[in-house]
């Protein structure tokens, strides 16, 4: 039975009803003869839940970076319509048991910094796992005061972002060497700054170099070691980017 409602219900408490009328719904459709990948009220009601239980997440996801991590993936497996049943059941009850135990009654205000920096339930949308690992290994590296870690994995999560934008508009060969392999960095900003199919905002615009040169000097500069600030300073820059780069990919 999910848990009752109220004005005092914490997020875990909410994200377990969540789940269980994600199972109760799938069960129905299933009994239903429904297709969860068709367009129905079964399929459409998962969307619904699914999208819930991701904001919902937003209030959880900085708890530990390696707990948000694994409750990503578990979130993921309950509400995709492509997982089958028995595996959508064991997930549920591992996320339950969870939400139960990890995250039982931790309240919003003491969570780590990690989570004012870039939100994994973004990243969680996306369905890429890799995605989701370097941004979670981005916020960890954070908390601990890991300045030059985060930024080299901020400029690893814009790497990836740029080239998956290329690769759903169908222009990987634009950001490839002569040896077949993408381009470095550097190159890619350019070539994601000159494109006009992408149609970038000017916010956007203004992120990307800086976002492109804070990597760098952590990565290569000899004497150069990052500070907090430095990190903050781009805080905005790399969500502008990172969330409009994934848009353009279509995985958000």
């Amino acid at each position: 039975m999910a848990p009752s409602d109220g004005p005092q219900r914490s997020p875990a408490s909410r994200l377990e009803g969540v789940v269980q009328s994600a199972i109760l719904l799938t069960k129905k459709a299933r009994k239903a003869r429904k297709n969860l990948l068709s367009d129905n009220y079964y399929a459409n009601r998962l969307v619904e839940l699914r999208a819930e239980a991701t904001n919902i997440f937003r209030d959880l996801s900085a708890h530990s970076a390696g707990d948000a991590t694994a409750m990503a993936e578990m979130i993921q497996t309950v509400f995709s319509p492509n997982t089958v049943s028995t595996k959508r059941l064991a997930a549920s009850r591992d996320l339950i048991y969870a939400l139960r135990t990890t995250w039982h009654q931790v309240p919003a205000p003491s969570l780590p910094a990690d989570s004012s920096l870039f939100p994994l339930s973004i990243l969680v949308q996306t369905e890429r796992g890799y995605l989701v690992a370097i941004g979670r290994q981005m916020n960890g590296a954070f908390s601990q005061d890991w300045h030059d870690a985060c930024a080299v994995m901020m400029r690893r999560l814009l790497e990836v972002s740029i080239i998956e934008a290329f690769e759903a508009k169908g222009l990987a060969t634009k950001i490839t060497g002569a040896d077949s392999n993408y381009l470095q960095l550097s190159d890619l900003v350019d070539a994601a700054l000159n494109e006009p199919g992408f149609k970038l905002s000017r916010n956007c615009r203004k992120y990307l170099p800086r976002l492109r040169d804070i990597g760098h000097l952590s990565a290569h500069g000899r004497y150069y070691l990052a500070r907090r600030e430095d990190i903050e300073n781009v805080q905005q820059g790399c969500r502008v980017a990172i969330e409009e780069l994934l848009t353009i990919a279509g995985l958000l």
